[in-house]
Parts: structure tokens; sequence; C-alpha cells
């Protein structure tokens, strides 16, 4: 008997079926949600990186993901030479690069 009772209560509402475009609706709301929580801001963070990356030059004060902390000695296409100390010279790849600080 418990089991009966569910089982009217999940039924369909009286009188006919519930509405068909509930479900697409609902599809259409769940995407906007999660375009404008998770995508959206992913794709902003990516292009302000991308940016920064862009905009490396000699002189400049960076960090890498990994921490290392250094002046920006010479850029190539894909590769950024720090200088971590008096020097010690280190390559990197320029998508290495999570933050750019004062000279």
């Amino acid at each position: 008997m418990f089991w009966i009772s569910e089982a009217h209560a999940m039924a369909a509402p009286p009188g006919g079926q519930s509405n068909p475009y509930g479900t697409v609706i609902m599809l259409v709301l769940m995407f906007g949600i999660f375009y404008f929580l998770l995508i959206r801001p992913q794709q902003k963070r990516a292009k302000e990186h991308k940016n920064l990356v862009d905009a490396l030059k000699v002189g400049d004060m960076v960090v890498t993901a990994g921490g290392i902390h250094g002046k920006v000695a010479s850029v190539q296409d894909e590769i950024v030479t720090l200088e971590v100390a008096t020097g010690v010279k280190i390559k990197m790849n320029r998508s290495s690069i999570v933050s750019v600080g004062q000279n």
C-alpha cells in the first residue's frame, strides 16, 4: 500500500498530459545558466591571459605557473627567456606566464 500512494503522487495531473514545452524551456534555461556562470567567465579569463602573453616585452617582471619570479630577458615566438638571478637565465613557454608585475 505504501508504494501505491507514491505511484499516485507521481502520476500526471488529472485531466490530461503535462505541458510538452516545459521540458524544452527547462533545458534552454539550464543551458543559459551554465553559459553565464561557467562558459562565459572562462572565455573571458582565457582572452585576458592571451592578451597578457601577447604584450610581454623585455624588462617585464613576471611570475610563471610554477611560481618562478624573474625578469624577461628575451622574447621569441613561443619561448621567453627569464633572468631569475644575475647571470642565471631559463627558457619558458610563453603560455606558462601567469602575471606581469612592475619593473
